[in-house]
């Protein structure tokens, strides 16, 4: 079977390689709008000839046209072509802003945070969306879904990562359409009275209802947490501890509403409705009702992006189903890939869960009927717990690329966790959601409750048991963006070498493992060649970095401080040992000599010539006595100054025409050896 045989699926393809273009090119508006149109016409013409099915030019304008597509769909989600975007009002000013309120994201120990559409600035029409971030206050309740709110404030631009190979939160953020960030106090902003009404705000309502039952239904507090994310999308009062367990585990996908959970919604809204196939008409009301009814839980659920995913390859499904008509999986996939990305959103193709998802479902659809002809055991029991593990081990195969890209592990239990859960997951959901409906009526019976609190109690142990199993849980494996197009090629290439063995195939196959080889051989030499020195960026205290090869010599005030910051760095630089040392007021790498003041008082004295100079701690100096005592070629400020102080030593180096650098502004300080 070949995949691009599939006319939905080459669709698809060419749909994303158009985004892809659009996105990384920036193609404008006017430019995709006006090669879309062309096409169109061109593909109408070609349509006109007779012999539509050997007709070239009709399938090479279609394809055409749907890379055009795919840009224009991309272009069409920028500010810069929506006049009432609020990025094109003059920011930032002091502007009466009115915003709704649309989704309530997870909080951190200080703050909530929320998503929020921007309804006017100034009492002038606008749209866009931005980040809400508002200081927890126990005596003021926090927003809804579907609030509107009055605020003065100005919006901010958000963060870059300050230090290497952070997390990029504001590329995560402008890949949702959200650019800025509005940080609010209890005294910063008024509610609107009578706030609008939508859906979605009625959904959420709903949601909350049913928390707040659950909450009073003798339910523990991990329990309900887990019980919320299974049945409703709502990961947000997990503790990070018990998410943990799931994520190391292997198992962090029973708590996102996904395709398992939506296949098993499906599965019992047809069981329920099976008796209307007797009434005349049935089978399309049966239809009907299952459409609405999967929607209806994707509303409830939270319209997550992967909940969207799910809800609409399942409609597909369940059209499949009605007409009875053998129908290709892949088909399936990709018509519901192809209708949320041209749609509902294109941005959706750069997240995360949105990739993880469509690989994992690809991929089962792909090598589970594969691994299922490598053996056929004739006991029952062998025979489903063999289906299980090949399900499991067919989509992490899939996603095993992404996860070692954006995660740098990998569960080697998955399929234990696996085994242990899913063929019980239909009860789980099943029951949970007899639990809701008895609870909603208001004839829960406690009994119930206890039991199921046990059930998911028991669950939880399972879990944390399979994630102790530490030797299992690969961690820190540095894996890059061309490791991993070659990864997937491998697997590919290896798959069809193992199942159709042809020269051309195992010679692919060779080829990609080459490539994958030498890549890692040369980016491992390379990297053991490199030499830098890194001041990092954190609050409180210095850090002075060199890498010496694959060495690290962390030279710092406070290890305890900076571990994680140097974590990712030794993850994604490949490197062998770390030597925690105490920083010192001096060094010399190289040629390069560094003089670090970062003591709350120095003694001024005649310093000798020295290229870089970092400050740390705020040093009480005349720093215009000491610039004047000698000349180096560049100051830097770490984080841990007092912000007052940068703008008086700024201002002294700008005189001096001296380099002034400021790791709170412009990121960690690297200055690479040669």
């Amino acid at each position: 079977m070949k995949l691009l045989d599939f006319i939905p699926v080459k669709l698809t393809l060419f749909l994303i390689f158009g985004i892809l273009i659009g996105y990384y090119n920036n193609i404008s508006l006017l430019l995709s709008t006006g090669l879309t149109s062309v096409f169109m016409v061109l593909l109408g013409i070609s349509w006109t000839r007779k012999n539509r099915l050997d007709n070239l030019p009709f399938g090479f304008f279609s394809l055409l046209c749907t890379i055009c597509l795919g840009m224009m769909s991309v272009a069409l989600t920028l500010p810069d072509n929506n006049s009432k975007h609020y990025t094109n009002f003059k920011l930032p000013t002091e502007q009466y802003l009115h915003l709704k309120i649309h989704e309530i994201l997870k909080p951190n120990s200080y703050n909530e945070r929320f998503m929020a559409d921007v309804i006017e600035i100034d009492g002038i029409e606008a749209n866009g969306r931005i980040l809400i971030i508002a200081k927890k206050d126990t005596l003021k309740p926090k927003f809804r879904v579907d609030e509107e709110i009055y605020t003065l404030n100005l919006l901010e631009e958000i963060s870059l990562p300050l230090n290497p190979y952070g997390f990029n939160y504001a590329e995560y953020l402008k890949k949702l359409g959200v650019l800025h960030q509005l940080k609010l106090n209890s005294r910063d902003y008024f509610i609107k009275k009578n706030a609008s009404i939508t859906l979605l705000g009625l959904t959420a309502a709903v949601r909350h209802k049913i928390i707040s039952g659950l909450a009073q239904s003798n339910f523990g507090t991990d329990e309900l947490g887990i019980i919320q994310a299974l049945l409703l999308g709502q990961r947000n009062d997990i503790s990070e501890e018990t998410y943990k367990n799931y994520k190391n585990a292997g198992a962090v996908h029973i708590l996102a509403v996904s395709g398992l959970h939506i296949g098993i919604v499906l599965l019992l809204c047809q069981f329920l409705l099976k008796p209307l196939e007797r009434l005349p008409r049935g089978k399309d009301i049966a239809l009907l009702l299952t459409v609405i009814l999967l929607w209806g839980y994707a509303f409830l659920a939270g319209l997550s992006p992967s909940v969207i995913r799910a809800v609409s390859m399942f409609s597909f499904v369940a059209y499949a189903m009605y007409l009875n008509r053998p129908t290709s999986t892949f088909n399936i996939l990709a018509l519901s890939m192809f209708f949320i990305l041209l749609t509902y959103d294109p941005m959706l193709l750069f997240q995360v869960g949105f990739q993880l998802s469509y690989a994992a479902v690809f991929s089962i659809f792909w090598l589970f009927p594969k691994l299922q002809n490598l053996w056929n055991p004739g006991n029952m029991i062998l025979k489903k717990c063999w289906q299980l593990v090949s399900i499991s081990l067919a989509a992490q195969i899939g996603v095993l690329p992404i996860s070692l890209f954006y995660f740098h592990q990998f569960p080697g239990l998955f399929f234990i966790s696996n085994l242990l859960i899913v063929p019980f997951l239909g009860l789980i959901l099943g029951l949970g959601f007899l639990i809701i409906a008895l609870m909603l009526a208001g004839i829960l019976p406690n009994s119930l409750s206890v039991i199921y609190n046990k059930l998911i109690t028991l669950m939880n142990n399972v879990i944390e048991w399979v994630a102790q199993q530490e030797f299992f849980i690969f961690k820190d494996i540095p894996f890059d963006s061309l490791q991993l197009v070659l990864s997937y090629l491998l697997i590919f290439t290896l798959v069809y070498s193992l199942t159709e063995k042809k020269f051309k195939n195992i010679l692919a196959a060779a080829l990609c493992l080459i490539g994958l080889q030498l890549w890692l051989i040369s980016s491992t030499i390379k990297k053991g060649r490199e030499q830098k020195i890194i001041v990092l960026h954190k609050t409180g205290t210095s850090a002075l970095l060199y890498k010496k090869g694959n060495y690290l010599d962390v030279n710092c005030l406070d290890s305890v401080a900076v571990i994680k910051l140097v974590k990712a760095l030794v993850v994604e630089e490949n490197i062998e040992k770390v030597n925690y040392k105490t920083l010192q007021n001096s060094y010399h790498f190289k040629g390069q000599s560094l003089l670090i003041l970062n003591k709350p008082k120095i003694i001024f004295q005649k310093f000798q010539k020295v290229d870089y100079v970092i400050l740390g701690n705020s040093p009480k100096i005349n720093f215009n006595r000491f610039l004047d005592s000698i000349t180096p070629e560049s100051i830097i400020a770490d984080g841990s100054n007092y912000r007052s102080d940068i703008p008086r030593w700024k201002k002294s180096c700008i005189d001096r025409k001296l380099p002034f650098y400021y790791t709170g502004e412009k990121g960690a300080y690297i200055l690479e050896i040669e």
